[in-house]
């Protein structure tokens, strides 16, 4: 059965299909997926287990700082989407191409909205605490706002595709002095304008990949330079040391992307570029490209519907009240217990998959 598997895998890919981005995507797609599940707790209060609040492990255990740096993979993502968008322009007018990106994105989004709105109000019917219904509304909801800036920049296509085409990579320096200055203060405005901006650089750089102007040897340049820029800022400019926001601190590298996210961003798209060629002869097997392949398949689905994965089994916790790794404080073992719990938020995830996926699927043609 698994080898009948690997081979309808492996007989439906497209023989020009860049088989080392889709590896990217589905790295970036699992560590968001992961990371969320990792720093998502939910805490209840010991007499009223239905009032939840929303907590994190990183205050407790500074110690998982560097497990951000490998999870916190917007920067991949962004640069898989770039390389896609600007493979799709080339093969299709820009307005066709713009209409069907956009319906492939915004269905799956639409589907999650048909059913959390209504579960939404029902929770509030039903007198679900204040505070629940916020923690609930922000799990479902926070992705989102990532999917909106791939919206944007997937809009702007045409735009960057033909800077690229002209000045090559060199446009992604004016975009990170623009994100240096609003890490400055000269310069305040919006996180809704300044993420666009951020992820248009490793977005940029992934069309530039797909244009041909992005060798293997650019690697040996952003890896190093990202880590060195990475310390820097964290060394010597006080920027947090975490890629992703952690409760209290005063600062966040993602709400807006900062430097420091910009240089992460850096080092993972600089070591994909190292290694591409070694992934590119491994993928060639069966066994190995297959599992990279799913995750590929129902990127928008994964990544719509994993929190309410979470969710969903946190609500089943409510049955038998606070368990180790879910509903207690991420304190003390809390993360060994929250590794644990990961095949279950997996494998529900896979039968929400299993429901949803359909509406991330194409239209067959002339239907």
């Amino acid at each position: 059965m698994i080898a009948s598997w690997r081979s309808r895998v492996r007989a439906a890919t497209p023989v020009d299909r860049d088989r080392t981005v889709d590896a990217l995507r589905a790295y970036a797609v699992v560590g968001v997926i992961l990371g969320h599940w990792l720093v998502s707790a939910l805490v209840s209060e010991a007499e009223r287990p239905a009032v939840w609040q929303g907590e994190s492990p990183l205050p407790d255990h500074p110690a998982l700082v560097p497990a951000t740096w490998f999870l916190q993979t917007l920067g991949p993502f962004f640069f898989a989407g770039g390389y896609a968008a600007a493979r799709g322009l080339r093969s299709r007018p820009p307005g066709s191409w713009l209409t069907t990106r956009f319906a492939r994105l915004v269905r799956p989004v639409a589907v999650l909205a048909a059913v959390w709105l209504p579960a939404l109000l029902l929770l509030r019917v039903t007198g679900a605490p204040e505070s629940t219904r916020h923690v609930v509304r922000s799990l479902v909801t926070h992705p989102m706002w990532f999917l909106l800036v791939y919206l944007v920049l997937t809009a702007l296509t045409p735009l960057l595709r033909a800077a690229v085409i002209r000045w090559r990579v060199w446009p992604v320096l004016p975009l990170a002095a623009l994100i240096a200055a609003g890490d400055s203060g000269w310069v305040s405005w919006p996180s809704p304008v300044a993420a666009p901006v951020g992820w248009a650089v490793p977005y940029l750089l992934g069309i530039a990949l797909a244009e041909g102007v992005l060798p293997r040897r650019t690697g040996l340049v952003l890896a190093p330079a990202g880590v060195i820029a990475g310390a820097a800022l964290v060394l010597l400019a006080g920027y947090p040391a975490s890629a992703v926001g952690v409760p209290g601190a005063g600062r966040s590298n993602l709400d807006p992307p900062s430097l420091f996210a910009l240089a992460l961003a850096a080092v993972q798209i600089g070591v994909f570029l190292l290694v591409r060629p070694g992934l590119a002869g491994l993928l060639r097997r069966p066994a190995v490209w297959a599992p990279v392949a799913v995750p590929n398949l129902a990127a928008m689905t994964l990544y719509c519907w994993h929190q309410t994965a979470l969710l969903l089994v946190t609500f089943g916790g409510l049955l038998v009240g606070p368990l180790p790794g879910l509903l207690d404080p991420p304190d003390g073992a809390w993360p060994v217990y929250r590794l644990l719990w990961l095949p279950v938020f997996g494998l529900t995830l896979a039968g929400l998959c299993r429901l949803f996926h359909r509406f991330e699927r194409p239209k067959p043609a002339g239907r």
